[in-house]
């Protein structure tokens, strides 16, 4: 028995070396383990954190609430040299029409933070069709209902955008929102496009009616002058724009562009002013 020990204290330093070389065998796995930290990269690369700021600004203070509310019905209006001859369609279009009010709103702010207030379908429809009333009062209709439709958003004020009423030229029919015109009987016919907006600042506490920038007497001037010249409300096109029968409007590809860029012509003018106060 005492040999068999001795000879196993003499075999133990051959066997440390032993012993020794096994970590290596261990390390081994560990250097291959290093090729899957790559994707610890994708980690460190994280472009998806800029989107954060966009919820808050949609869930914090807010300054500004954008109200779009054209609502994207296309006006198509045949008017002939009597009553009899005129035609009046609202074509329902999907032309993104709101969501390029809201882009030009957020043009003309520059830097001043904004939120998009949205609403629910038919909410602006008592608004835009009213029961016959002799004693209508819009502004307070339209005050209750951004007041409702704003809730708790909170704003500091309200910038509503919404379609607006104006006369043709020469005569007493009214023009309301945005459409396309064709006056004239036989051969002798002209068409027009039309925009007619409304903007009205709210506060938002009240939801009183802010004065807007045009409610001065320089600027009521310059809108008398330019009216003078032309009305910037109408702009002529070629009679091959109006379509020969209403519901194809909706269809039209040619008069979608033509529509869209006069409306941001429209709104890049208007606009601007009601931020600059």
């Amino acid at each position: 028995m005492f040999r068999i020990a001795a000879s196993v204290l003499l075999l133990l330093p051959f066997l440390t070396p032993a012993a020794a070389q096994t970590p290596p065998a261990t390390t081994q796995p560990s250097a291959q383990a290093a090729p899957p930290a790559k994707p610890a990269k994708k980690a460190a690369a994280k472009p998806k954190a800029p989107a954060k700021p966009a919820e808050s600004a949609s869930s914090g203070p807010c300054g500004i609430g954008v109200i779009a509310a054209t609502q994207d019905p296309f006006v198509v209006e045949k008017i002939g040299l009597t009553v009899f001859g005129n035609e009046y369609a609202e074509v329902p279009v999907s032309w993104g029409l709101d969501d390029l009010v809201f882009a030009r709103v957020r043009a003309a702010a520059g830097a001043t933070p904004l939120r998009r207030i949205t609403y629910a379908n038919g909410a602006f429809d008592a608004y835009y069709h009213p029961k016959p009333s002799l004693f209508r009062n819009e502004r307070e209709e339209l005050s209750n209902l951004i007041r409702q439709i704003a809730g708790n958003a909170g704003c500091e004020r309200y910038v509503v955008v919404t379609r607006g009423e104006g006369m043709l030229p020469g005569t007493n029919l009214p023009l309301r929102g945005l459409g396309i015109l064709n006056r004239g009987v036989g051969p002798i016919n002209y068409s027009f496009l039309y925009a007619y907006l409304g903007v009205t600042v709210f506060d938002g506490k009240t939801f009183e009616i802010r004065k807007g920038p045009g409610v001065t007497l320089e600027g009521v001037m310059k809108r008398m002058a330019d009216n003078f010249v032309q009305d910037e409300h109408l702009r002529r096109v070629d009679n091959s724009l109006f379509p020969a029968a209403a519901a194809e409007a909706s269809s039209s590809t040619t008069l979608r562009d033509n529509i869209r860029e006069f409306l941001t012509e429209r709104l890049d003018k208007i606009l601007p002013p009601y931020f600059a106060q």
